[in-house]
């Protein structure tokens, strides 16, 4: 059982690369992630020079993956991962694991539709949800923290589909550990 969940998100990758049906636009709209990014070494990624001459860690810099990818999107009153966002996964978990000095808080978060308990308990599973997935990957658990805010933190403010597809997310948000 333990070998399952990686084997399973390595198949899963390896399917997902060798796809060569074209996105239809409503998955092409997806928010925020989809778009294929470069694999990340267990190095500081884009570590770019400040101009006094420090290095920006890559959770930092506006120009690298970790920082521009931090949220996994949900389907309507899901908290499973979608294939689509295995790869931005990964680089978080390989970049947490070769910086033993950061943590992360994943916020979970649901639109605002359903009761305020009911959101809140959705928010929490897509947070232990991405918890599990990154520890899997090789993060440590002890650099992760799952919280939910259920529908009090709306990424978007509209009242239609497209809002409420941006809302149904887990936030990644780094920090130095404490």
């Amino acid at each position: 059982m333990k070998f399952a969940l990686p084997l399973l998100v390595s198949a899963t990758v390896l399917l997902a690369a060798c796809s060569s049906t074209p996105l239809s636009t409503s998955e092409s709209s997806a928010p925020a992630a989809a778009s294929t990014v470069a694999a990340v070494s267990t190095e500081q990624p884009s570590a770019k020079s400040a101009a006094d001459g420090s290095a920006v860690p890559a959770y930092l810099d506006p120009n690298s993956p970790i920082y521009k990818q931090r949220s996994v999107y949900f389907d309507f009153d899901v908290f499973t991962i979608k294939p689509q966002y295995n790869s931005v996964l990964e680089q978080h978990a390989a970049y947490l694991k070769a910086h033993p000095e950061l943590q992360v808080r994943l916020e979970g978060n649901a639109d605002e539709r359903g009761g305020r308990e009911y959101n809140l308990a959705l928010g929490q599973k897509r947070s232990e949800s991405v918890k599990r997935a990154l520890t899997t990957l090789g993060a440590g658990a002890g650099q992760q923290e799952a919280v939910s805010f259920g529908e009090e933190k709306p990424k978007a403010t509209g009242h239609d589909e497209a809002a409420w597809a941006e809302n149904r997310r887990v936030d990644i948000v780094y920090s130095p550990k404490k």
